[in-house]
C-alpha cells in the first residue's frame, strides 16, 4: 500500500516534523503545495480530497475550514485544539482504552491530543478506570516542557543571539488557569472537574514531564497499588513504560531527567515518593509522541500499518 498523504500547515513546527517522519517512508506519497498557493482555498480543497490521509497542522479555527473543505474519502488528522472533546472525531490516543485502536481503524475524523493532555490522560486514565481516583478527587498537575512546543516564534525567541536574559530560567504562564489541553485532560481522564494545571517552560529544545501529586492517605491507596495498576494496563504497550518502583535507577543521581524520552515516540511513567505522599511522574518528547510522532502513530493504526513503523521506541 502507498498511501497519498497531505499535510496542510507544513511550513509549522509540528508541520515540519511531519515532513521529517514521512519523507523517510518508501510507502507515502506526499501532495505538495507551492508556497505561492498556500492559502488559496482551491488548491488546498483539491489536495486535501486527493490525499487518502491529511495532517492538519494548523490554528484552530484554520482546521475547522479545512475539514469543512474535505469529503469523507479522506481521513484527516488533526493536530491543533478543536476537535480533541468532539464526538465525531476519535481521540488519537490508540493506549486509551481497549477499544481505541478498533475506533480508530474505522474511522476518518482523527483528533491528535495535546502533548501535556497526552501525559496527563495515560497517567490518570488507568487510576480512574480502576478506582483508585474518584471523579472529584481534586486533581493538580504540573508540565515541565521545552520551548519547541510555543511553536516558531517562541523557537525564534529562545534561539537568538543574543537571547534575552529572562528566558534563561524556566518561565510559568497560563496563569489564568485555563490552559487549552483542560477540556481534554478532564473528558478522556473521566473527572467531574478539570485539574488545576501549570506549565512551566524551560529553556531547553524539547522534552515535557508531567507531574500529578496525590495524598495517599486520603484516597486510601498505597504506591504499589497505583503502580500495578498502570503496569497492568500498559503491560503490553509499545510506546509506554512503566519504569520500576522503588529503584533509584530510575533516576538520574536521584534528579529527573526530563529528556530522557527525546528522539523517540515512547512515554515513561514513574510512580514516586513514600507512604504518604506519591507524586506520578510522565515524560515525553513533545514533538514525538506529543504531537507529530502521536499523528504518524494513528495513520499506522487507520491503515492497519505496523504501528511502530517510522517510529523511534529508543533514541
Amino acid at each position: 500500500m502507498t498511501l497519498k498523504v497531505f499535510v496542510d500547515g507544513q511550513a509549522g513546527t509540528t508541520g515540519l516534523r511531519l515532513h521529517d517522519y514521512l519523507s523517510a517512508r518508501d510507502d507515502v506519497t506526499l501532495l505538495q503545495i507551492d508556497e505561492a498557493q498556500r492559502k488559496n482555498a482551491d488548491e488546498r480543497r483539491r489536495l486535501l480530497n486527493e490525499a487518502d490521509v491529511a495532517f492538519l497542522c494548523l490554528p484552530d479555527v484554520a482546521s475547522r475550514e479545512a475539514a469543512a473543505l474535505t469529503e469523507m474519502d479522506t481521513c484527516l488528522i488533526d493536530a491543533s485544539t478543536a476537535f480533541r472533546t468532539h464526538d465525531d472525531w476519535v481521540y488519537g490516543l490508540p493506549e486509551l482504552a481497549d477499544s481505541q485502536r478498533d475506533r480508530l481503524k474505522t474511522t476518518q475524523r482523527i483528533a491528535v491530543p495535546g502533548c501535556h493532555a497526552s501525559a496527563f490522560i495515560l497517567l490518570t486514565r488507568p487510576l480512574r478506570d480502576a478506582g483508585l481516583i474518584p471523579d472529584s478527587y481534586p486533581l493538580s498537575a504540573t508540565s515541565l516542557t521545552g520551548y519547541s512546543g510555543g511553536g516558531k516564534q517562541m523557537i525564534a525567541d529562545y534561539e537568538a543571539s543574543p537571547r534575552d536574559p529572562r528566558l534563561d530560567s524556566p518561565r510559568p504562564y497560563a496563569l489564568g488557569l485555563a490552559h487549552k489541553h483542560l477540556p481534554e485532560m478532564r473528558y478522556h481522564g473521566r473527572l467531574a472537574h478539570a485539574p488545576i494545571f501549570q506549565p512551566i517552560v524551560g529553556p531547553f529544545l524539547k522534552g515535557l514531564t508531567v507531574s500529578i501529586p496525590l495524598a495517599l492517605e486520603t484516597l486510601g491507596v498505597t504506591r504499589q497499588q497505583l503502580h500495578d495498576a498502570l503496569s497492568a494496563r500498559y503491560a503490553n504497550e509499545a510506546f509506554v513504560r512503566v519504569m520500576p518502583l522503588n529503584d533509584d535507577g530510575v533516576l538520574d543521581n536521584g534528579s529527573f531527567d526530563v529528556q530522557a524520552c527525546n528522539g523517540t515516540n515512547r512515554v515513561d511513567l514513574f510512580v514516586l515518593g513514600n507512604d504518604e505522599r506519591a507524586v506520578l511522574m510522565a515524560r515525553l518528547d513533545n514533538l514525538g509522541k506529543g504531537a507529530a510522532g502521536a499523528a504518524i502513530q494513528c495513520m499506522n493504526v487507520r491503515f492497519g500499518l505496523p504501528e511502530d513503523k517510522g517510529l523511534a521506541v529508543y533514541a
